[in-house]
């Protein structure tokens, strides 16, 4: 089962890239949260579309098997569907600076 929902790559204030759904295909960008104050807000930001509405945020999480971080996200907005979707952004073997963001289905 293909689980990429699009990939972005690395750019000086976060990421920059495609979200590309089986029924939503927009740019998206994934922006450092300069006005974070307490943990429980997000590291990072996420608009899409043309406007760039905010569909979501990401946090900064440390695996547990590698103890290497990585960026959770969680994306919201009625063109994505009902339910929040959870993905893990992740490098792209043998492509520095680009990643793909995997689908991380809760249930």
């Amino acid at each position: 089962m293909a689980n990429a929902l699009g990939y972005v790559s690395e750019t000086r204030t976060g990421f920059e890239g495609a979200l590309a759904m089986m029924n939503l295909t927009a740019p998206i960008r994934i922006e450092k949260n300069a006005d974070k104050t307490v943990d429980t807000q997000p590291d990072y930001r996420i608009f899409a579309g043309e406007i760039q509405t905010e569909i979501g945020g990401g946090w900064i999480v440390k695996a547990k098997s590698s103890g290497k971080d990585y960026v959770s996200l969680t994306l919201a907005d009625p063109n994505i569907g009902p339910r929040k979707v959870y993905a893990n952004l992740a490098p792209v073997k043998g492509k520095k600076g680009r990643y793909v963001l995997l689908w991380n289905p809760r249930d």
